[in-house]
């Protein structure tokens, strides 16, 4: 039986959080930036953070808060991956872990590869981290995005010393093929590099098994990568700070093992409460629920896009509520969210941060109810129409 999908709270409703989605404009613009979505919390979420509430359970995080046990239960469930729990640990985010991890696997100055159109904290992390962004953009064919191997492997080849993978990749929504995830590990390990791979949008991928976790894609991956991950962006809990980071084998393990304690001591105790109730089995029907409404929204976007900008080019993603929207067609200028966001009322994400590749681009979050994607598509429509 299909899931039900999930319905958004209502404008008046959501107008009354207090999170940057909500406080960065005005009632005039329609949010459609920032990855939070517009759902109600799942009900184990709330039970769970709700009962900490009243209990005033509001002290430091434990040493073992079930993070641990309720990744590796949802990880089997989810895409039949068997994690060593000596290899999961947990800190604040998932930046924060891509950072921690990146200090000890490469040397100030060290060259780390990204691969543009990207998330772009990637670039500030690398830096973070005391290295040097090393840009190997994408392919795009056309018909979708995947990695440029061969140009990896000159990078590396020239000295680059790691590999920051976002797996799905934001902002295209590509789950990279098993294949592809395979030949980076192989490429990485005759180079002695790392592969960190930031699959926090995993959870979001919508065909059922389309999603590869990197530390199995080969036993290459598993000797190379670490992986980094979190609730937060499927479950809306980015304001709650956990994260958890896995060793692809023993030596990746032990580095993860001899973090500071501080990295893990960084960890919110709502943060940690609140991904074991969301990666618990109890939460399933809810994110089953959530993709069912997204699925119907990334339909509805090309529908609404091919009405109302028919000049725009957009791929729907294979994971996630963001969409990667080529508007350049429309003469807008280098980062189109600018006029959009004045003339139009709609905030939506820069697309040159995410990279050169971004230039007449923007981002697009359609976690939100049909009707708000309809009115801000349809600006963007009043808007074209007047420019």
């Amino acid at each position: 039986m299909s899931a039900v999908p999930l319905e958004a709270l209502p404008l008046d409703v959501l107008r009354e959080r207090s999170s940057t989605k909500w406080r960065s404009y005005g009632p005039d613009v329609l949010p459609m930036f920032v990855a939070e979505t517009d759902f109600p919390l799942a009900p184990a979420i709330t039970r769970a953070l709700t009962r900490a509430v009243e209990l005033g359970d509001t002290g430091y995080t434990p040493p073992n808060p079930g993070v641990r046990e309720a990744f590796i239960g949802f990880a089997e469930r989810q895409w039949d991956w068997r994690v060593d729990p000596s290899h999961v640990f947990w800190t604040a985010d998932v930046m924060m872990g891509v950072v921690e991890i990146l200090r000890r696997v490469i040397a100030p100055g060290d060259r780390v590869v990204v691969m543009p159109p990207v998330y772009p904290p990637f670039y500030d992390t690398v830096a973070e981290a005391g290295g040097v962004v090393e840009r190997v953009p994408l392919r795009f064919d056309g018909a979708g995005w995947d990695i440029d191997i061969d140009g990896v492997g000159r990078a590396l080849a020239a000295g680059a010393r790691a590999v920051l993978l976002c797996n799905p990749h934001n902002p295209t929504g590509t789950t990279h093929s098993a294949a592809a995830l395979a030949a980076l590990a192989d490429i990485a390990e005759r180079f002695g590099a790392a592969v960190v791979s930031d699959e926090i949008h995993a959870p979001l991928t919508y065909s059922r098994g389309g999603f590869t976790p990197f530390l199995t894609a080969s036993a290459s991956a598993a000797r190379v990568g670490y992986a980094v991950t979190s609730a937060s962006k499927t479950f809306n809990l980015a304001g709650l700070k956990c994260a958890v980071m896995i060793g692809g084998g023993e030596a990746q393990a032990h580095l993860l093992r001899s973090l500071p304690s501080e990295v893990e001591w960084r960890t919110g105790l709502f943060g940690a409460l609140a991904n074991v109730a969301a990666f618990s089995p109890e939460s399933q029907g809810w994110l089953d629920g959530l993709l069912a409404a997204l699925e119907i929204n990334r339909s509805l976007l090309a529908d609404l896009l091919a009405e109302h900008l028919p000049a725009a080019r957009y791929l729907p993603p294979q994971a996630g509520y963001l969409a990667w929207v080529d508007v350049s067609a429309y003469g807008w200028g280098d980062d189109p969210a600018r006029r959009i966001l004045k003339e139009a009322k709609v905030a939506l994400h820069h697309g040159p941060l995410f990279g050169r590749q971004g230039i007449g681009h923007v981002r697009i979050n359609f976690g939100c109810a049909p009707d708000v994607l309809r009115d801000a598509v349809r600006r963007l429509g009043t808007f074209a129409a007047s420019s």
